[in-house]
């Protein structure tokens, strides 16, 4: 956990005794530690608390291939060597010398009990009073509710308990978020002369310092302007051609930056932000039918957001059928690049071929831990409903000549403890940057329609 304000700031030495009081104990709920599994390892000095009800739930989600899943086995792995045959109701050393200690907090009837207020038996209930019950028997410490659940944490603060979300992962800034791209104006005409003539210039014609690697840039003179980015290898400025991919043009520079990142070869890892209708989507599968013969296959993802907090299980059908109706936005824009070309085209027919042969298919993100992913092209679409271990884990699978594409609105998030500043593609793109083999665009324009567009200023 990235420290909260109270724990941030430095304080002077005092003695055990007084530290000892100035502990403070978070109890955690099950949103957190289906998020992070070593969770409890990151509180500093400070000690941490699991109410049973959260054993009970973690319980439910053990079994499965998603990652909450293993999440959950893993914490429950931990726990066990953690306890070492020893009672959990009893305060433990967590691991490391500078941490705090650990326990399971059985379930009691507190003085406020949460149950009789809130009306219900539910396990968020039974949470709120583990936490209100160690807030009794400690009342000289500071006891904190840690949750992912913002309803949970009105309600602890409605009981007049602390409460806060989970902090390790936050991008902090998330306004000021790395953007991939920039206009610089007053640039030397000379500079830009010598990009149009030889297609690249050296880095001090145009900035002071080195910039970030593979970051993107209109240059603008007096004279005229061109597009361009820093390219790490060589450390030169060099000159960003428009290109077409599969029939698709980018329309602005920034779907020009986009898909130069999608088609060059020394860039693994690419991230691709904006809102509905940029682009986002239809430029990264153009640019992977483009080098379709780079790669022995292209695999199309996207996280499954159940409908109703249901599982795909209670769709009909087999795996396949089940997940289509999650993957419509992905077959949509591979069939308006198919329309690009008459029925009878090669470049038509070669799509068909792609997917009866499975060259370019769908792919479920739960299957993919454990494997090996080599001589892959990977587009793994609405990526801010991603966790941040679920973003390392894909990335982790990547083998040999493995180029992988995120995409996703970070303001658009569909599941229910992931934020703007805690979703994989935020926690991505602010950790990656400046690494030679990745690159970062925001799109910021909407090209799908004017009408689209109107929906997405004014509505």
């Amino acid at each position: 956990m990235s420290e909260t304000k109270s724990t941030r700031a430095a304080a002077p030495r005092k003695s055990k005794s007084d530290n000892a009081k100035n502990k403070k104990i978070f109890v955690l709920d099950t949103s957190v530690i289906l998020y992070d599994h070593s969770a409890i390892e990151h509180f500093q000095e400070h000690d941490v608390a699991i109410p049973i009800t959260v054993l009970e739930e973690l319980d439910t989600f053990k079994k499965g291939n998603e990652i909450k899943n293993f999440e959950a086995r893993e914490f429950i792995r931990f726990i066990d060597k953690l306890s070492h045959e020893m009672m959990l109701q009893n305060w433990l050393p967590i691991n490391g010398s500078d941490k705090g200690n650990f326990k399971v907090l059985m379930i009691q009837a507190p003085q406020v009990d949460a149950e009789k207020i809130f009306g219900e038996k539910k396990a968020d209930h039974k949470i709120l009073n583990s936490a209100l019950q160690l807030q009794h028997e400690y009342p000289n410490r500071k006891v904190i509710l840690v949750t992912k659940d913002i309803n949970l944490r009105l309600k602890a603060r409605a009981l007049n308990l602390n409460a806060e979300d989970y902090e390790t992962g936050k991008v902090q800034n998330v306004n000021n978020l790395y953007t991939g791209n920039d206009v610089l104006t007053d640039v030397a005409p000379e500079a830009i002369d010598q990009l149009y003539d030889h297609g690249f210039c050296e880095s001090s014609a145009v900035l002071p310092e080195p910039p970030t690697d593979n970051h993107y840039f209109v240059l603008k003179s007096y004279k005229n302007s061109i597009l361009a980015y820093y390219n790490p290898a060589q450390k030169k400025i060099e000159r960003v051609d428009k290109l077409m991919a599969y029939g698709i043009k980018p329309r602005s520079a920034e779907q020009t930056f986009a898909l130069h990142a999608i088609l060059n070869p020394n860039i693994r890892l690419v991230t691709i932000q904006g809102m509905a209708g940029t682009g986002k989507t239809l430029l990264t599968l153009a640019g992977a039918l483009e080098q379709r013969r780079e790669y022995k296959q292209i695999y199309m993802a996207r996280p499954i957001v159940p409908l109703s907090n249901k599982d795909i299980g209670y769709l009909p059908g087999d795996i396949k059928s089940k997940l289509n109706p999650y993957m419509e936005p992905l077959w949509d824009n591979l069939k308006f690049i198919q329309n690009q070309f008459p029925e009878n085209t090669k470049e038509n027919q070669k799509i068909k071929e792609l997917v009866e042969q499975e060259k370019l298919m769908i792919t479920p993100l739960a299957y993919i831990r454990g494997r090996s992913l080599s001589n892959i092209f990977f587009i793994v679409d609405e990526a801010q409903n991603l966790t941040p271990h679920e973003i390392k884990t894909i990335i982790s699978r990547a083998g040999e000549n493995t180029k992988i594409v995120f995409t996703g609105d970070i303001y658009q998030i569909d599941t229910p403890y992931l934020d703007t500043q805690s979703n994989g593609l935020s926690y991505l793109i602010d950790k990656a940057k400046d690494h030679p083999l990745y690159a970062h665009i925001t799109l910021l324009k909407g090209e799908r329609s004017e009408l689209a567009n109107l929906a997405n200023e004014l509505l």
